[in-house]
């Protein structure tokens, strides 16, 4: 959250593009910060791309594409079954996927298809912000629009909900 994600995957599709290259992109049907199927980055740039959701079979998908590179976002709402997909995907198909997405939810716990990128992955790389406190922020709190903690609830809540990136002090503080 707040560490310049979707700016990344944007520009990396801008590079494949520059270059002539055709990018599958795609974000969840599930978060809707800009609208669905769009993606947004804080600082202005935005492109309107295919949503997924759990029935999307990314392996048959792909099949039907020239695409020179695929590009997920908000990777962390993936099923287990789709990163295995576009992981066989990569591999079958010697087409680079790059999933761009966070680890836990508020609570601390995996996002089931975080939990499968981890497994799954042939490279990670961290794209690091910070806490309020200065500290690098690795995990992610859910508040009221008064700025309250809460500590339980549906693991993906995203429309009433406001999350803030933290270091593992501040989460458990």
């Amino acid at each position: 959250m707040n560490a310049g994600k979707s700016t990344y995957l944007l520009q990396v599709a801008h590079n494949y593009n520059e270059n002539g290259r055709d990018v599958a992109l795609f974000t969840s049907s599930l978060y809707m910060q800009d609208g669905v199927g769009v993606i947004s980055s804080r600082i202005g740039l935005k492109r309107e791309v295919p949503t997924y959701d759990e029935s999307t079979d990314f392996f048959a998908l792909l099949e039907q594409t020239d695409a020179a590179c695929v590009l997920i976002d908000e990777a962390q709402f993936l099923t287990p079954a789709q990163v295995r997909q576009l992981h066989r995907c990569a591999h079958l198909h010697n087409v680079p996927v790059m999933c761009f997405g966070i680890r836990s939810d508020f609570r601390g716990e995996p996002f089931p298809g975080s939990a499968a990128l981890l497994v799954l992955a042939d490279h990670l790389e961290e794209i690091k912000t910070i806490c309020r406190c200065g500290k690098k922020a690795t995990m992610n709190i859910r508040t009221t629009a008064q700025g309250e903690r809460i500590r339980e609830g549906e693991q993906i809540q995203i429309e009433s909900s406001i999350y803030r990136q933290v270091c593992a002090r501040c989460f458990y503080d």
